[in-house]
């Protein structure tokens, strides 16, 4: 196969100067049902991914429109009526939290916009193992049917995280939701196992490792935990299974087991799993600040070893979230230190994207108003972390809407944010098409009005007393939960908004360049949207990424 180099500038030129579209690509090369149900291409599955975790997300967000909505008088009074008693309050924040984390954000990057643009960016035809990416997509599906059965059995009300002894002893369907989680952390896991491979063995040619885009070293980074942490949850939710249908006793104290053991495996992997969630979002913010900024990325090799960093960081800080939980002085001791280290590479990251903006030539498309939301609302979110990585704060915080506050902070201002972001920048190549520039920039700024009036304000909440998950509350607090509860319709109304502009721009001719932003990626050297096999003729590297330097010639 002849090889070329692909340089952007030479392909589409700064401006997007396109070559002609062509006729056949991944959407129309084959129609019907089984041609999707069966599909092999990455884009493909990535595609259908990202349905389904919308789909999640606008579930989950329900809940949570709900829960808020619920909250906005202490009994729980609306037109005279209770809208929910207690148990069905535990059910409603169960069933956010459970689905917002294992069915949405977890998967959200990765599956879906990283299962579309990894290989792309690589300049590779397919991921590693196309049947085992299938299969993931299919372990997802299966995993999201047995949590959305638990629906019709009755619903759970442990809180996301089945925390013993309460869910090995209450009555519902523990052991179903506990089941989904086990098998969505097998899907979890393939796709780390894939991306892994590929990265290793189907990178363009002339990608030497600091070729990379950083995208692919925050999926890479990802992908790590994803493959040594899972596991761990997964035998937990065993275990937890074992324990409510033969009482082995392993957390049950009565019998010789340890209810904070649970919390030990728990956290062990649940804590690298907040990488999980936000390592692909910063991995999308590196991309694009330099494309948005024109301008090369301040300290790739930085941000690189900060993701990796990262990644090895977050398995061992596992107990800041059990200062109060019995553990040693000693423990807490070395595990608020430890705490304190994971804010040396997000730092890092801060550091060098701010300094890739400064003096750069910034434009305010969506995709860079996200980022921008990214970097205010997650360093709230990174800052606000270092009053519950502190012991003497923690104690008074530990439970309270602080935590909630923070943990929303982290995991939407910044994941899902970012996430937000991500979408619109490969929504052209995605589907060929671009959306309103207009509607986009207000939908962001209502999102962002809408996020600190419903979680700057818990803040105060949380710092005045007011505890997490409880079902009433004093009267004292219910301005400050009405005020929260308005902002959560905003974002919602901002959500819904951006779906449906999204889903206009389907309604019209493609009609976008394949390089509609200037950027210097190898995903956008092929066509929008891309063929079936990606590119017409193999790439070449010969350029660092992020380079915009003129091109002088292209072989």
């Amino acid at each position: 196969m002849e090889y070329k180099v692909l340089t952007m500038a030479a392909q589409t030129g700064p401006a997007g100067v396109d070559r002609p579209r062509p006729k056949k690509n991944y959407l129309n090369e084959s129609h019907g049902f089984k041609s999707w149900a069966l599909t092999l291409d990455h884009k493909r599955i990535g595609v259908m991914y990202l349905v389904g975790v919308l789909f999640a997300f606008m579930l989950g967000g329900m809940f949570a429109l709900l829960v808020r909505l619920s909250l906005m008088t202490p009994n729980h009074m609306l037109f005279g009526k209770v809208l929910m008693d207690a148990e069905h309050y535990n059910r409603a924040f169960t069933l956010h939290g459970t689905i917002m984390v294992f069915l949405f954000i977890i998967p959200a990057v990765p599956a879906s916009l990283g299962n579309f643009v990894l290989p792309l960016m690589l300049g590779a035809k397919d991921v590693a193992f196309p049947r085992l990416n299938l299969a993931s997509f299919y372990l997802w599906v299966t995993g999201a049917l047995m949590a959305l059965t638990t629906l019709v059995l009755g619903a759970v009300d442990t809180g996301w995280t089945f925390y013993t002894p309460y869910s090995t002893t209450t009555d519902g369907p523990v052991s179903l939701m506990t089941g989904a989680a086990f098998v969505l952390g097998f899907s979890s896991i393939f796709t780390g196992l894939n991306f892994i491979a590929t990265v290793h063995k189907l990178r363009a040619p002339g990608m030497g490792w600091f070729d990379m885009p950083l995208f692919i070293w925050g999926i890479y980074s990802t992908a790590l935990i994803q493959v040594l942490a899972t596991p761990v949850l997964g035998i937990t939710l065993v275990l937890l299974m074992l324990e409510r249908a033969f009482g082995i006793g392993i957390f049950d104290p009565r019998i010789g087991g340890d209810p904070v053991l649970f919390q030990h495996f728990f956290w062990f992997y649940s804590h690298p799993a907040v990488y999980i969630m936000i390592l692909p979002g910063m991995a999308i913010i590196s991309e694009l600040i330099p494309t948005f900024s024109h301008k090369t990325i301040f300290g790739y090799r930085a941000i690189a070893y900060s993701s990796v960093s990262l990644a090895l960081v977050s398995f061992i800080v596992w107990g800041h979230h059990m200062f109060v939980a019995g553990q040693s002085q000693l423990a807490t001791v070395v595990f608020s230190a430890l705490t304190f280290l994971v804010a040396i590479p997000s730092g890092v990251k801060i550091y060098n994207w701010l300094t890739t903006m400064y003096q750069g030539n910034i434009s305010l498309e969506a995709p860079m108003l996200y980022a921008i939301s990214f970097l205010l609302l997650f360093a709230i979110g990174g800052l606000t972390g270092i009053f519950l990585g502190t012991l003497s704060t923690d104690v008074h915080l530990t439970d309270t809407y602080f935590v909630v506050a923070h943990f929303h902070y982290v995991m939407m201002g910044g994941t899902v944010t970012a996430f937000i972001g991500g979408l619109h920048y490969w929504w052209p190549k995605i589907t060929g098409r671009m959306y309103s520039e207009k509607w986009a920039a207000i939908a962001c700024v209502l999102y962002n009005i809408g996020f600190n009036m419903t979680f700057l304000t818990q803040f105060v909440l949380g710092s005045k007393g007011m505890p997490r998950r409880y079902y009433n509350y004093l009267d004292q607090f219910q301005p400050l939960h009405q005020f929260s509860t308005f902002g959560s319709w905003i974002i919602g109304l901002s959500l819904f908004m951006t779906l449906a502009y999204l889903l206009a721009s389907l309604r019209k001719p493609m009609d976008a360049p394949d390089n509609p932003w200037g950027g210097t990626t190898l995903e956008w050297a092929t066509s929008s949207p891309p063929i079936m096999h990606n590119f017409e003729e193999q790439p070449v590297v010969e350029r660092e990424p992020y380079d915009y330097r003129p091109v002088v010639a292209a072989k």
